[in-house]
């Protein structure tokens, strides 16, 4: 067995920072992934720039980073005009999001969860070329609505799945859900599309992160999401908690004898570059 990590430190884990980090310098950073090992990079937004500055330059970005070779570049949008923006500036693999809370979903997005999902429906319809994934926010624990249901977190995904897409990742938005309730959530959507492959996006507010993974490797999930560093968080989510580190991730992994193709001192040197980087950005205004 082998686990596949997406790279999101270049969307989630800048958007929740006091600064832009220039496109040059987003591109060096995926480079330098690249050269980890990393083979999903999850490297922007299609979003409004006023909303949220730190994903200005997504169109450049996408037009910037290489199309081809191992190395896997995903854009997110949250709704019919982001996943158009993304089609035209030639980005291969979109990922849509929806919240499977109303109340995320209305702070994220700007309206309830039928209405979004069914505008994100219609743009993927439109665009049968674009590879789709997906992700549903707030999957178990909202900050408005505290905690999700399984059966609401199952009526998002299958809205997802018949859509045609076919790898679905559920979030733990704040990082708060216990490891019982992710496992509990997890194994209903998974019973419940035995065809969709199902991968995890995991925030870390407690430490638990990594006993999350654990359980959710046994239950036959293989893909996670991780950002160099821990960084991360949602504008529109209070009380969100910084991503699982992808250094933490890989170095757990490893000590279980479970590959990843992540080079752990190439990873370092990749978070150096990142690092400077925030040094010298400008204020997010």
């Amino acid at each position: 067995m082998t686990v596949t990590i997406t790279e999101v430190v270049l969307r989630d884990g800048l958007q929740d920072e006091p600064v832009v980090v220039g496109v040059a310098d987003r591109i060096a950073i995926a480079e330098a992934l690249a050269d980890s090992g990393i083979r999903h990079i999850e490297a922007g937004s299609f979003v409004n720039p006023e909303r949220v500055p730190q994903m200005a330059g997504a169109d450049e970005l996408a037009t910037a980073l290489p199309r081809a070779g191992e190395v896997r570049y995903s854009f997110l949008a949250l709704n019919g005009r982001g996943v158009r923006r993304a089609v035209e500036a030639g980005a291969e693999n979109v990922l849509v999001v929806a919240s499977a809370s109303g109340g995320h979903s209305r702070a994220n997005a700007g309206r309830d969860v039928d209405a979004a999902i069914e505008d994100v429906a219609r743009a993927v319809g439109e665009n049968p070329a674009t590879s789709f994934i997906a992700g549903v926010s707030t999957a178990f624990v909202c900050p408005f609505d505290g905690d999700v249901p399984a059966d609401r977190l199952l009526s998002v995904a299958e809205r997802f799945a018949a859509m045609g897409v076919r790898r679905i990742g559920l979030a733990d938005t704040l990082g708060t859900a216990t490891t019982d309730h992710v496992v509990r959530s997890l194994g209903a959507v998974r019973d419940a599309l035995p065809d969709v492959e199902l991968s995890l996006h995991l925030h870390n507010a407690r430490g638990q992160a990594l006993s999350t993974v654990d359980a959710a490797i046994d239950l036959g999930v293989v893909h996670f999401d991780s950002a160099t560093d821990g960084y991360g968080g949602c504008p529109f989510a209070p009380g969100a908690h910084g991503n699982i580190a992808t250094e933490d991730l890989v170095a757990h992994l490893h000590s279980r004898g479970i590959p990843t193709g992540v080079d752990e001192t190439a990873l370092a040197t990749a978070s150096e570059l990142l690092e400077r980087a925030l040094a010298r950005a400008v204020p997010a205004v």
